[in-house]
């Protein structure tokens, strides 16, 4: 299955040019690593509103998956999951869930996390750490239910 990928990052430093992204060139490698085509990328503030324009923007450009990374921490300028929760028709707890049960074996401080997972629109929304090992160790905890969930999201036939 083909599956067209969008990329956000998101920080407010990294927006602002005063320091260079390293997580969303992260994320795209692992994405094209596993064939995904990555359709669209770019770097937004800790802003929920240019959060939520940037994924509808996406998502309505035939961005199937869209990884964000950055803003799933604790700190006051973390809105990532407020952002997606409040546009979301659905979230998929499993995909948290895992992303912090695998990632608690590698660090105690996993446990801030609150990545997460849901359908916006027709894209799977997968909210990926900052850090970019983090974003791309989680992206690859999850990846095998990737390709159904992006199937199911856009209301193709799925095998299951």
């Amino acid at each position: 299955m083909e599956i067209n990928v969008g990329i956000i990052t998101i920080s407010d430093r990294a927006s602002g040019g005063q320091y260079e992204d390293l997580g969303g060139p992260a994320v795209k490698a692992a994405a094209e690593k596993r064939g995904w085509d990555v359709l669209a990328e770019t770097i937004v503030p800790d802003d929920k509103a240019r959060i939520q324009e940037t994924i509808r923007s996406f998502s309505g450009q035939g961005c199937g998956l869209i990884l964000t990374t950055g803003g799933t921490g604790v700190a006051d300028r973390d809105v990532t999951p407020e952002a997606i929760r409040a546009i979301m028709r659905v979230e998929i707890p499993g995909f948290g869930e895992v992303m912090r049960a695998e990632s608690i074996k590698l660090t105690p401080n996993a446990i801030l996390s609150r990545s997460l997972a849901a359908i916006v629109d027709s894209s799977l929304v997968i909210a990926l750490p900052g850090k970019p090992s983090g974003a791309v160790e989680c992206l690859g905890f999850v990846a095998g239910a990737v390709p159904h969930s992006v199937a199911l999201a856009q209301r193709k036939p799925t095998s299951c």
